[in-house]
């Protein structure tokens, strides 16, 4: 997917894209590339699978969030910033805390959010037990490649406010679902709404599940 290709993909999401967005994408894409040199962030590496299946694949959440209603969101184990940091450029009402076990990870998202000059988002180095201890909740709750539900769900769902929602980005997920519904049922959780669809370029099948507390 090159930018035009990505411009035309988030367009038929229903968003628009400035230039000053266009360059903060660069920004991440190169500021990616450099540091994976030094640390390991990602394996994909080439630009047009970057903004394939991690910047438009960030973008997709909003088939089935509406993120302009949203005020403020956790994004678990957020790696090299997907969803998170993606979901800021294009979102700047979200107030973002992103976690991550790995402390140079944490590191690297904090510069990048200096360099990008981004505001009311921040990185730290904790768990998302860390969070529940402190009794921190959130509108919403993300988690992109993370982990399978069953374990996923105990961190998640304690972040999310009453009337909040954990969107868990997946790929196939029908066993996971199936291994998870036990747990769902006793903590009184439920699969508020699910959208499957295929990425362009026969790049993969995505699932979103938005989760709720009863």
């Amino acid at each position: 997917m090159n930018e035009q290709e990505f411009i035309k993909a988030i367009e038929d999401l229903g968003l628009t894209i400035t230039l000053d967005q266009q360059k903060k994408l660069e920004l991440v894409y190169n500021t990616l590339i450099e540091t994976n040199t030094k640390m390991n962030l990602t394996r994909i590496t080439a630009k047009e699978d970057v903004y394939l299946k991690h910047f438009y694949d960030s973008l997709t959440i909003v088939k089935i969030a509406d993120l302009s209603k949203v005020n403020t969101l956790c994004d678990i184990g957020s790696g090299a910033g997907f969803p998170g940091i993606i979901l800021k450029i294009f979102y700047d009402n979200l107030d973002i805390t992103l976690i991550d076990a790995l402390n140079k990870r944490v590191v690297y998202l904090n510069n990048l959010i200096e360099k990008l000059n981004l505001k009311n988002i921040r990185a730290y180095h904790m768990r998302a037990e860390d969070l529940i201890r402190k009794h921190k909740t959130f509108d919403l709750v993300t988690a992109r490649a993370v982990a399978a539900l069953p374990k996923l769900l105990p961190w998640a769902m304690p972040l999310v406010n009453t009337h909040g929602s954990f969107i868990a980005m997946k790929g196939n997920v029908l066993d996971e679902l199936n291994d998870a519904k036990k747990l769902m049922i006793k903590k009184k959780w439920y699969l508020n709404s699910q959208v499957t669809f295929s990425l362009p370029h026969d790049a993969g099948i995505r699932t979103l599940l938005e989760l709720k507390k009863k």
